[in-house]
């Protein structure tokens, strides 16, 4: 989030999405280039048609916790599944479960960074991702 607003002023940005809950400060302050650029904004979104593809926002409830209001989001390409966890916690990950049904996922972008506070050994073996991608450091 930290650089989204130097993405937005040197690139072509035709549309942001937000996730649930109430805006930070951040956001706010994007939200503020936004509406000078004339740029669209959406929050709390289900999903998103890109071509052929579509893209699924499976965390849409509100939490405390900002980051489990993360987007967490689910598509399909090309016959391989892929899942983008965001900073969900746990907790994101226990209504995920809950709510759908995501056995052998192909690719997993992990939540938060690996932390413990992530990936629990129930979420893992659920969706049990060939792949997963942690981004650190």
């Amino acid at each position: 989030m930290g650089e989204a607003i130097n993405l937005v002023e040197n690139f072509k940005v035709e549309k942001v999405i937000f996730n649930c809950g109430p805006h930070n400060d951040l956001e706010k302050e994007l939200i503020k280039v936004l509406d000078k650029k004339k740029i669209k904004y959406y929050s709390c979104i289900k999903e998103l048609n890109i071509d052929k593809n579509k893209l699924y926002f499976l965390q849409t409830r509100e939490y405390a916790n900002e980051n489990d209001n993360s987007n967490v989001i689910y598509t399909e390409i090309n016959g391989y599944k892929f899942m983008f966890m965001g900073d969900a916690s746990t907790t994101t990950e226990k209504e995920i479960l809950s709510k759908y049904n995501l056995p052998d996922i192909d690719v997993l972008k992990v939540g938060r960074h690996g932390s413990r506070t992530s990936s629990s050994k129930e979420f893992i073996n659920e969706i049990n991702p060939k792949y997963s991608i942690i981004s650190v450091g």
